[in-house]
């Protein structure tokens, strides 16, 4: 039996141990800055720290006699120490989740920064980072719950009855389930695949944007006007993306202008050139300028290419070319901007006429017109 004397002792054990965790945080707050992990254990373990320090003291010191010998007073000890078993339980779980997340966050932080050709295995690595830690938290976090519900000594009793029906409670679960089961395995199918990464370029439903979050059940693209679709994970094995970052984030830029016959493609190619050479956002390594089609309406199709960095820097890129040469073009050779041709009955009496009163001035003896008329 214990003296009331020892309130005292367990009020002084549980302010001790808080005590030391705040002396542990200030010495780790000093650390963090020369040494990353200090800070992010500051940043996802203090108060867990503080709460598992005074459940486990409490625990330590904590007796069924300091509350008496009457049976009431024992059933109420026993009660507290039921309590007390399920909250040191929970805190040592949040505190060791935390820990987990803490350290890989470490490792997170410096594949970030990693830039250039090593830029595309540092994102493969982060995807399995942040999926394997989400299994591992998971998994702490069911076997903590199964800790729990087996310190109850009814639950234990049950043990023998629910592990003899496993199977068909099992078969159950799992059709129940499976949707859930599918998108669970789709998603370590992608990340151990690297079909995606975090921080890729795809094309989704004709919607442009960067993966910015990739769980086990459902995946997030950060669209390039700041939306947010949300797609599961079993989409991107059953459908086909584009990925445009999967080898390496280097991207080609293409614009395409319709313009007249008479445009000078030497001379646009030329001042195609000199603006590129001017251009931040070009790589100054790929670009071309070629005619690629003529369409049936007469007009002459011309075709840019250049390269960029990264899909962003393209897409400014592309913008900007396009503005140029149009701009260029106007300027320049007005008599290229895009027109249509339309022959008449009377331009065509025109070039039959012997006496060469022609009802047209060129060869042709066509209407012409502006492509905006």
């Amino acid at each position: 039996m214990h003296s009331p004397a020892d309130w005292p002792i367990l009020g002084i054990s549980v302010i001790g141990s808080i005590l030391l965790v705040e002396v542990a945080r200030r010495l780790l707050r000093r650390a963090s800055r020369k040494w990353d992990p200090a800070r992010h254990l500051l940043e996802h373990c203090t108060w867990p720290a503080f709460l598992t320090a005074a459940v486990v003291a409490f625990n330590l010191v904590f007796g069924p006699g300091m509350f008496g010998d009457t049976p009431g007073e024992r059933a109420l000890a026993r009660t507290v120490q039921q309590v007390l078993g399920l909250v040191t339980i929970a805190a040592v779980t949040w505190l060791i989740v935390q820990a987990t997340y803490a350290l890989t966050d470490v490792v997170l932080e410096r594949l970030v920064r990693v830039e250039g050709e090593r830029n595309r295995r540092a994102r493969r690595i982060m995807t399995q980072i942040a999926l394997v830690r989400r299994i591992a938290a998971a998994a702490i976090i069911v076997i903590a719950i199964g800790a729990m519900l087996f310190s109850f000594p009814q639950v234990r009793a049950l043990g023998a009855g629910l592990l003899a029906s496993a199977g068909i409670a099992g078969a159950i679960v799992g059709i129940a389930a499976q949707p859930t089961l599918g998108n669970v395995v789709a998603g370590l199918q992608l990340a151990f695949s690297d079909a995606i990464r975090i921080d890729d370029v795809v094309v989704v439903e004709k919607e442009w944007g960067r993966i910015e979050e990739l769980t086990l059940t459902y995946v997030v693209l950060r669209l390039w006007d700041e939306r947010r679709l949300v797609l599961p994970v079993s989409y991107f094995t059953q459908n086909p993306f584009e990925n445009w970052t999967r080898h390496g984030s280097r991207v080609l830029a293409v614009v395409y202008l319709r313009v007249d016959w008479s445009v000078p493609v030497p001379k646009l190619r030329d001042a195609l050139y000199e603006f590129l050479q001017t251009n931040a956002l070009w790589d100054q390594k790929d670009w071309t300028l070629q005619v690629t089609d003529v369409h049936e309406n007469g007009l002459v199709e011309l075709r840019a290419l250049m390269s960029a960095a990264d899909s962003p820097s393209a897409w400014d890129l592309k913008c900007d070319v396009r503005e140029f040469l149009v701009n260029y073009i106007r300027e320049n050779y007005p008599d290229s901007l895009p027109r249509f041709r339309v022959e008449t009955p009377e331009s065509r009496l025109g070039v039959g006429n012997a006496s060469g009163n022609s009802l047209g001035n060129n060869a042709g003896n066509s209407v012409v017109r502006d492509a905006g008329e």
